[in-house]
């Protein structure tokens, strides 16, 4: 993904509460990338015992998108734009991501709360189907931009696309990054963090390294260590499988995506393992 070309930045929306702040959070992302917000409304079984329960017709659904693109609108500044489809949440979002050319999606995530209960697992199949980088936000909000982000690193195979994404939002938000590299590192991912940091230094990135603990669970070090920072963004990245057709999260990054001091988590989803892109 080119991240110096977002023109549309996709929300897929319940019309709950944390979906209208990743809505809002999408908009003062799209006002320093000069983009527009897409909504994205999918009408599944959920949406059509809504509609049957509360009496009213599939136009509702398009009424509820046109209010929410002009509050944005009004809001922010920005663009927004609306659209319906139908079928199942998971492919429809996957495929607008692709006919629209998404850079960016944002995903609000919460419990049974909303009409379609983007949370647990279906959050997970939406961020792994997803070719743009997705930023899950709970209810907490945002107002300031991403000043502190959080980087953890694990391996040594390929992080360079979280690298080039972190570099990109830190020179657009003034932001810190901190490096926070497992304990149990091997001289691998010392290499890696030595990469890492030696590509901030090239771009003019502030940065710092920090170290888990030994023999203590990473993600929840992770979590505790944003925490105390005020962090305001955790990049992380996804799995892929051998032929780089599918993605999976591991169980330390479902901790971190649905942390409970509601830090916005960005997901990328790899599209190659070596530096080279890096330019190092």
């Amino acid at each position: 993904m080119d991240t110096t070309k977002i023109n549309r930045i996709l929300v897929p929306t319940d019309f709950s509460e944390v979906c209208a702040n990743a809505a809002n959070q999408a908009a003062e992302a799209a006002k320093w990338l000069n983009s527009k917000v897409v909504l994205l409304h999918v009408i599944n079984n959920e949406t059509k015992s809504y509609l049957k329960n509360e009496n009213l017709p599939v136009s509702a659904i398009d009424d509820k998108l046109k209010e929410l693109a002009a509050t944005i609108e009004a809001m922010h500044g920005i663009k927004a734009e609306y659209i319906t489809r139908e079928g199942s949440i998971f492919s429809e979002i996957a495929d607008v991501i692709k006919e629209m050319q998404i850079g960016l999606v944002y995903l609000g995530t919460h419990g049974k709360v909303g009409l379609q209960h983007l949370t647990g697992s279906f959050a997970l199949r939406v961020i792994t189907s997803s070719e743009a980088p997705t930023v899950v936000v709970q209810k907490r909000p945002l107002d300031h931009g991403y000043k502190k982000i959080v980087l953890p690193i694990t391996s040594e195979a390929g992080p360079h696309e979280k690298t080039k994404w972190a570099v990109f939002i830190a020179k657009m938000f003034g932001a810190t990054i901190h490096i926070f590299r497992t304990a149990e590192a091997s001289d691998d991912v010392y290499k890696a963090v030595r990469h890492v940091a030696e590509y901030f230094e090239k771009n003019g990135v502030n940065y710092v390294e920090r170290s888990a603990e030994k023999n203590s669970n990473f993600a929840k070090q992770v979590i505790d260590y944003s925490t105390a920072n005020n962090a305001d963004l955790i990049m992380i990245m996804t799995d892929p499988d051998k032929s780089f057709t599918s993605y999976i999260l591991g169980r330390y990054d479902e901790e971190i995506i649905f942390n409970t001091s509601q830090i916005p988590v960005m997901c990328v989803n790899p599209r190659k393992f070596n530096y080279e892109v890096l330019g190092l």
